[in-house]
């Protein structure tokens, strides 16, 4: 099993790239189901959960070919099948986004029940009681979602009691090929769930509202093939732009969105550094002292849970206390032990982890990863320990985060990849 050795104690600065977003991309290629033809994409990251998703995609039939520079074209005209496997879906809750687009072209679905990070309980009721809505059939046995909509889906009304953004992926994609109109209340606002109405309507999909709470889909009898771009991936710009706050030194982060990401910005300012943006670029200069900066996560446009850990990291070694609050999920400060592990001076009360600061608290330990975006905060606890830092169980950080090691080490830091 591959590990992280890093070497703390250096200035990070130079220019890169960001990668494109995730989590777009994986609702955006489970889209494909939807189409008549071929969708092409590019901008696509190279990651684990990327590779997952096209392998669920192909093991149904999809004909899917990608060239160097991961572009991908998939055609799904000839599905044999309309089964997510369990043993392909287990690693990965966004699986369950081909649930909406099987049922809407195909009529039925089988979609085993996902896994992935282990951060709270992120059901999957939503998604079920929303396709029952449009008229779908759905039970859970044997481990596997099945559901069928033997007349086709019905546009009905879908109001989410919480914010879900997959709950509100798979929906719309269920809907846009419905009977009728749809309308989504208490919509997820992320860019994710934008990039993914922009892609649908190129196809010709008719949805109205993104970036709003409430979504009007119109149904239409097919879609069609189209090329699109994924937007950049907002999180890896912000955990890096962290990264260089942390370590003091210059960063520009070409073929970024600072529009989709100013809550964080304001807190990277709050805490000290001094940033400027384009429309498509963003630079952090980090001259002075690190100050602590009090954080609450909440959906977007406010404060991202998946940038929670990256920020205690960043307040273990700030002056000050600060307060962070975790509001989305109940059990995502499992960082915090393997951050105390490491000297961070931190405690937990309920969904509220107190850290004291202190720009020399942190020295190298070997720790595990328990997440994806923990495993992000513990990389960036390495990069200004004392000593070398050995992370385990770093599979979590390849699901999202593309050739961490290569992009850092590019910036200066020293981080080796180790296997056994």
């Amino acid at each position: 099993m591959d590990k992280l050795l890093i070497e703390g104690g250096g200035k990070l600065n130079g220019t890169m790239r960001a990668s494109g977003a995730k989590n777009s991309a994986l609702p955006i290629l489970a889209s494909s189901l939807l189409l008549e033809g071929k969708l092409s994409l590019s901008n696509v990251p190279h990651l684990k959960d990327v590779t997952t998703m096209i392998e669920v995609l192909g093991s149904m039939g999809a004909e899917i070919s990608l060239d160097d520079d991961m572009n991908f074209e998939i055609d799904t005209s000839n599905l044999n099948n309309h089964i997510a496997r369990y043993e392909l879906v287990k690693t990965m809750r966004a699986s369950v986004l081909v649930l909406g687009p099987l049922l809407a072209k195909f009529g039925q679905a089988e979609v085993a029940l996902p896994g992935g990070c282990a951060i709270g309980s992120r059901p999957v009721n939503l998604h079920l009681e929303s396709m029952k809505k449009l008229g779908a059939e759905v039970v859970t046995e044997g481990g596997y979602i099945k559901a069928k909509a033997v007349n086709g889906l019905k546009g009905a009304e879908i109001l989410f009691d919480t914010i879900s953004v997959t709950g509100t992926e798979n929906v719309l994609m269920a809907a846009v090929l419905a009977e009728g109109k749809t309308i989504i209340k208490n919509a997820a606002r992320e860019p994710e769930v934008s990039d993914l109405i922009e892609c649908l309507c190129q196809m010709g999909a008719r949805i109205s509202g993104a970036g709003t709470k409430e979504l009007l889909i119109e149904g239409v009898h097919e879609l069609n093939p189209t090329s699109f771009k994924i937007i950049p991936d907002r999180i890896e710009t912000a955990t890096y732009l962290t990264a260089v706050a942390m370590t003091g030194g210059n960063i520009t982060i070409k073929d970024s969105r600072p529009d989709t990401m100013e809550s964080v910005l304001d807190k990277l300012r709050e805490a000290g550094a001094e940033i400027t943006t384009e429309s498509d670029s963003i630079n952090l200069k980090m001259d002075s002292s690190l100050k602590s900066v009090d954080i609450s996560t909440a959906p977007y446009p406010l404060f991202p849970t998946d940038m929670q850990a990256q920020f205690i990291s960043l307040n273990t070694i700030a002056k000050g206390q600060a307060k962070v609050v975790e509001t989305i999920f109940e059990n995502r400060f499992m960082h915090v032990q393997e951050l105390i592990r490491m000297g961070g001076d931190i405690s937990l009360a309920g969904n509220t982890a107190i850290i004291t600061g202190n720009s020399d608290a942190l020295h190298s330990a070997p720790v595990m990863a328990t997440d994806l975006r923990a495993s992000a905060s513990l990389v960036l606890a390495g990069l200004v320990a004392k000593g070398v830092t050995k992370i385990d169980r770093i599979y979590h950080i390849d699901r999202g985060y593309e050739r961490i090691e290569e992009k850092l080490n590019a910036l200066g830091a020293k981080i080796e990849r180790v296997s056994g």
